[in-house]
Formats: structure tokens, sequence, C-alpha cells
């Protein structure tokens, strides 16, 4: 890389990773760089986003007497805080650097995890001082948003789809290796020392901040594009696919926080292999894309939702039964789907809006080309919104467990309402998506479009 091309600050002026001699002598190894760094700085956010949901596992154990609606609710506000912060994360790429940023939000939450060492140290601390400290580790929420924006620049449109699947993956992954190291460290010594389970992030919190300061770079071609927010936001199919990513990334996540609590509420004990359902989860989402490619991302999507139909109804069963084990192998079952469903819906959303500009281009006799680079921008657009909104589907799922338990007493509204939800987004898959002859009549906009 010449040296006019690189500004103070470790700014990039000119990056050009559709050019094939540019990419092979520069962009792949600055652009393997900040993905490596981005991605530890993402799984370490996830990591301390869903701290809370093992944590509260133990605070029984450990002399602290809230109640089960005070736990869910110290599980609902980290997923509500961490879904309203992706679309300002997504700006903040932006508008400060995927350099500084990376780096802040890293350091940021050494924050959240000073705050819970502090809190679980004494039982006399009040139950309001854990809702803060909850609400602060929703930080971690946001870094997906951010790590994916700055992602999206760095990689040509041939390669895009894999890297930012890896950083996908490799970001949820936080949340199993929270579920499982946590188990283990705050066990080590003797007792039990739930400030173990803040005090170990701290070290690789200031590991990351401080590698992504010094090692990663920021693309001055990396501006804010609000026009194709405002375009994406108006555009029908954001919210059909927010909804659909509701059912399968808010089922991943909310699952996530709520799964540790539910096994030890419900039966008491074996919070130490919670880990395992967000772990399959993670790994099933390149599966997802892999599918969607093949045969299409709305009937993997349709499918998707039809399997986790299926899982809530073995769930159902198991808590009737009282049965562990079929209740942990359904819970598995809709980690895996989730993460197939996160792959698939994905997959979809670039999909649709080039088929929209095709058929636009074809209806008016244009040159599809300048449709299309505006096409890309609004999906990028659209997969913030998209992702905001999934995250907030976390909320909705711990929210109807506290309901549930609330006015019955038992789980059985909360999955019969999941249940409904999961047919109803089956439909609209349908609908939207594979229903015959519906995108020629309907919405030409979508003709032929291959989703």
């Amino acid at each position: 890389m010449t040296d006019h091309t690189r500004r103070p600050g470790r700014w990039i002026s000119h990056w050009e990773p559709d050019d094939p001699h540019f990419w092979q002598t520069t962009g792949r190894r600055v652009a393997t760089r900040n993905l490596l760094l981005s991605i530890f700085a993402e799984n370490l956010g996830f990591s301390v986003w869903v701290l809370m949901s093992i944590v509260v596992a133990f605070l029984d154990d450990a002399g602290f007497s809230f109640s089960l609606t005070q736990i869910f609710w110290l599980l609902i506000v980290p997923n509500l805080v961490g879904a309203a912060l992706r679309v300002p994360y997504t700006f903040a790429v932006s508008r400060f650097g995927g350099r500084a940023f990376t780096a802040f939000s890293a350091g940021v939450l050494l924050i959240p995890t000073g705050m819970l060492a502090v809190a679980v140290t004494d039982t006399g601390t009040p139950y309001w001082f854990f809702l803060l400290t909850a609400a602060a580790m929703g930080l971690g929420g946001g870094n997906f948003s951010s790590s994916m924006a700055n992602i999206s620049f760095f990689f040509p449109e041939g390669r895009k789809g894999v890297a930012l699947g890896i950083n996908a993956a490799a970001g949820n992954l936080g949340v199993a290796s929270t579920q499982l190291i946590v188990v283990l460290v705050i066990h080590l010594g003797t007792g039990l020392n739930l400030a173990y389970a803040a005090l170990m992030w701290m070290p690789l919190l200031c590991v990351a901040a401080v590698a992504a300061w010094a090692r990663m770079d920021s693309l001055t071609s990396a501006t804010p594009d609000g026009v194709s927010y405002r375009r994406a936001m108006r555009n029908r199919q954001t919210w059909v696919m927010s909804f659909l990513y509701v059912g399968t990334f808010g089922s991943f996540i909310g699952f996530s926080f709520a799964f540790p609590a539910l096994i030890q509420y419900q039966f008491g004990g074996q919070v130490a292999v919670a880990f395992l359902g967000p772990l399959i989860g993670s790994l099933s989402r390149p599966a997802g894309g892999w599918f969607a490619d093949r045969i299409g991302g709305a009937r993997v999507t349709l499918w998707t939702f039809a399997g986790l139909a299926v899982g809530v109804g073995g769930v159902l069963t198991s808590l009737r039964l009282n049965a562990f084990w079929l209740f942990f192998a359904s819970f598995v079952g809709l980690f895996v789907l989730s993460g197939v469903g996160n792959g698939a819906t994905y997959r979809m959303i670039p999909l649709i809006f080039s088929a929209q500009a095709r058929a636009s281009a074809l209806a008016d006799g244009t040159d599809p080309a300048p449709l299309l680079t505006t096409a890309r921008r609004q999906a990028a657009a659209a997969v913030g919104v998209v992702g905001a909104v999934g995250a907030a589907g976390g909320v909705l799922i711990n929210l109807a467990f506290t309901l549930s338990r609330e006015a019955t007493g038992t789980l059985d509204a909360a999955f019969t309402a999941f249940l409904a939800i999961y047919v109803a987004c089956a439909v609209v898959t349908w609908w939207y998506y594979l229903r015959t002859g519906f995108a020629v009549r309907r919405s030409p906009s979508l003709a032929h479009a291959d989703v």
C-alpha cells in the first residue's frame, strides 16, 4: 500500500477490494487482519451480553433472594438494551471509524464486568444495582452490528458473504463459551465465587481494545448512507424479513438467555450442559446459508419454522412429564433450527433487494447495474434494521416467560404463544416468497425472485 493511501490514525483513503490486483497485493492481507481482530472483539461482546444468563442460575446458591420474575427481568434488560443499540452502533462505524469504534466497544465492556464483580461480592447489594448492571451488559449486544457493518466494507462482493458468515458465527459462539467457561471458573478454589464470572473477561477486553487500536484500520469510503436507510425503512420487504428474523434470531438469543435459568428452576440443576444449545445453534448458522444457496432461503426458512413448531411441542410434552432429557433434547432442536434459520433468512435479504432491482430495470427497459448498486446499499441497511428487530425478539421470549409464570404459574402459555408465532412465520414465508404466482400478480418487484 502506498503511503498516500494511509492517513494519520490508520485511516485508509484508497480501498478497492473488487480490483483483483489490489485485492491480491494489499486488500486480502489487510481485510483478514481486520476480520480476525473484529471477531475477537465481537465474540467478547456476545460473551458479556449474555453473562447474566449464567450468573442468575447461581444467585440463589450465592445467598441472593430474588424471585423468578426478578430473575427474568435481569435477562430481559440486557437483551432490550442490546437490541436498541444495534442501529446506532451500525452508524457509529461510519462516524468514528472501524478501528476506533471497535476499540471503544471492547473497552467499554469493562464497565458492566466491573459492576458485576462489585454486585455479587455482597449479598446486600440491592436489586436495582443488579438491574443497572444488566442494562450495562446490553452494550455487548450492539457489537454485532458495528462489527458486521465494518467488515462488510473491507471485502469484495464475491467474498463478503463468507467473511460476514464467519464473523457472525464466531461472534455467536461467545454465547456458548460464556455458558461453558463461566460455570467452570466460578467453582475454582473453595466454594462459589461469582465475582470470577466478571473478572475473567477483564484482561481479554483490555487485550481486544488495545489490539483493535494498534492494528485495525478505518476506511474513509465507509461513509454514512442515510438515503439507503430511508429507502430500506420504506420497503415492505425489510419489515417482512424483520418479522421472520424475530422468529429465528429472536428465538436463538432469547432461548440462550433463558436456557440456564429454565433448567435451574424447572429441574433444579444440570446447568452445566446449558452451553450445548447455543454452541450447536451457532455452529448450525453457516449450514443455513449453505442450504439456502442450494435449495432457496425461503424453502429452508419455511421448513425451519415447521421444525421449530415441532420442537416447541416437544418442550410442552417434557414439562408435563417432568422429563429433563426430553426437555433438553427438544431445546437443542430449537437451537439447531434457529441457527439454520438465522443463516437462511440473512441469505434471503440481498437476494430480495437484487430481485426487486432487476424486475424494476426489466419493467423500465433500463440498465440494471445502477439499480443493483443501490439495491446492495439498501440490503446492507436492511440487514442493520432486521438485526435490531430480530434481537428485540429475544426480549419478547423472556417477557413471555415472565408473564406466563406470573399469570399461570407455569411456562405452558409462553410456549403455546411461541408455537402460534412459528406457525404465523411459516405462513408469512409461504405467502410472500413461495406462493405460486403471487410474486407476479401482486408484487412485480419480486417477480422471478429465487429466494
